[in-house]
């Protein structure tokens, strides 16, 4: 890992000597900026089909003049910008977006409607974001190629699909991302949120985020007619014990300093009042901090299914563990460098220290990879917009619902300054360019 000495130093000399540079170069590019985010946000595309999303990404970072490749994991988009001798940095955005259906009332709201893959026809929107995330790599590429007399070394820019479904990077790594292209010295991301406001920004160093896993359970049994039940074995009444079950995992096996959450989002079963179905299908979303915790929670919801179908007399239950991602932890010298850079250029009462949190990010595989990796948050919400939410008793609209938008221009533009300024320290100018 190549360490610059004095980096952070030199970098701060550098904004004395001359100003932000990215602030000035902020003012005439910031209208584009906003018409490509509203493009992404009126035209978003869930995961593994970001094919019109991708494409897009592609041509604005081929702009820049960064040799542009397609489809690395099926439809993942990788820009390399080189400037000389120096460290390798990447940068990451996510493209997906979600099965929601926005009710924002923005004159560019999504109207987008798809057929999922289970036969579902639902609105898609960018209730995660992902739209600003692009957005914000478009825009600290396009600077960055602009005054390249300001840093040394290589951009890496990547365009991941599939954030959502926890899938995106695994499909990038293992279509030989870093063999292909090259090894990153240091990754950053950044990620919205919707409780700070816009042009502040959030760190924290060491793990930040959680393992996730989806778990699907089905309770088997045999069906029947309702009023004779004691021919039958009710896969209902399995699955309604199980549910409480769960909740003894986290409660009673689990230390209780050791973050940890077992939520059942969905139970399917049966057809008519009168009718005692032969199955139960349970969807549940299980989160934790370290790997550690993660096993025994699996181990013990296999134990605690099919202890219930063993007492109901029940065949064995089937019990599939998938999209797992790992739990995000940011590299602490990394993010101490970055964080400091963060202060300088956008003032110390505007960078803030976040807790954990216990959703999940993907971007965490590239750091398990080997690779020094920081993600931090990014405020959205304009602060007269927040204090209206708060005079009203009310939170703002979180991430993944309806309701949930970015006021575009000062999110942005604290977006592409903080990941710029972060750019321009860790990469800085070599002597004698």
């Amino acid at each position: 890992m190549k360490w610059i000495p004095m980096a952070t130093c030199l970098f701060a000399c550098a904004l004395t000597a001359q100003g932000e540079p990215t602030a000035k170069w902020l003012d005439a590019a910031t209208p584009g900026l906003i018409e490509t985010y509203k493009h992404f946000h009126r035209n978003p595309e869930v995961s593994f089909r970001e094919i019109q999303t991708s494409k897009r990404l592609a041509e604005e970072l081929a702009k820049t003049g960064a040799q542009v490749s397609r489809n690395v994991g099926k439809l993942g988009v990788v820009a390399v910008l080189e400037n000389g001798p120096g460290p390798t940095l990447m940068l990451r955005a996510d493209m997906d977006a979600l099965p929601i259906g926005e009710r924002t009332g923005l004159d560019y709201m999504s109207k987008i409607r798809k057929e999922l893959d289970d036969g579902r026809v639902q609105g898609v929107m960018h209730a995660c974001g992902h739209d600003v995330h692009m957005t914000v790599l478009i825009g600290t590429t396009q600077f960055l190629a602009a005054h390249k007399e300001l840093w040394s070394g290589t951009l890496l820019c990547i365009g991941q699909p599939a954030e959502e479904r926890g899938a995106g990077a695994k499909a990038m790594l293992d279509d030989g991302l870093f063999e292909r292209f090259a090894l990153p010295d240091f990754a950053l991301a950044l990620h919205v949120t919707s409780d700070l406001a816009a042009g502040r920004v959030g760190y924290r160093a060491g793990p930040v985020m959680a393992n996730v896993d989806s778990v699907d359970i089905t309770m088997f049994g045999r069906g029947g007619h309702g009023a004779t039940p004691h021919v039958t074995i009710d896969p209902i009444v399995q699955a309604s014990q199980l549910v409480l079950q769960l909740q003894t995992i986290v409660s009673r096996e689990i230390e209780p300093i050791q973050p940890a959450v077992i939520t059942v989002g969905a139970i399917q079963a049966g057809t008519k009042h009168n009718i005692i179905s032969d199955r139960c299908d349970l969807q549940l979303t299980v989160r934790s901090m370290t790997d550690e915790v993660r096993a025994h929670i699996h181990a013990a919801i296999i134990r605690k299914a099919k202890a219930i179908a063993m007492g109901a007399g029940a065949p064995e239950p089937k019990v599939e563990f998938s999209e797992g991602t790992p739990s995000l932890s940011n590299d602490p010298q990394l993010t101490a460098r970055v964080a400091d850079v963060f202060r300088k250029t956008l003032g110390a009462d505007n960078v803030v220290e976040v807790d954990q949190v216990m959703t999940g990010e993907d971007f965490a595989r590239y750091g398990r990879a080997g690779v020094p990796i920081f993600m931090f948050r990014l405020g959205t919400i304009a602060p007269t917009r927040l204090a209206r939410y708060a005079a009203n008793g009310e939170p703002s609209p979180g991430l993944h619902s309806a309701g949930y938008y970015p006021d575009p221009a000062p999110s942005l533009r604290t977006g592409v300054r903080a990941m710029s300024a972060a750019a321009l320290a860790l990469c800085p100018r070599t002597s004698g360019r």
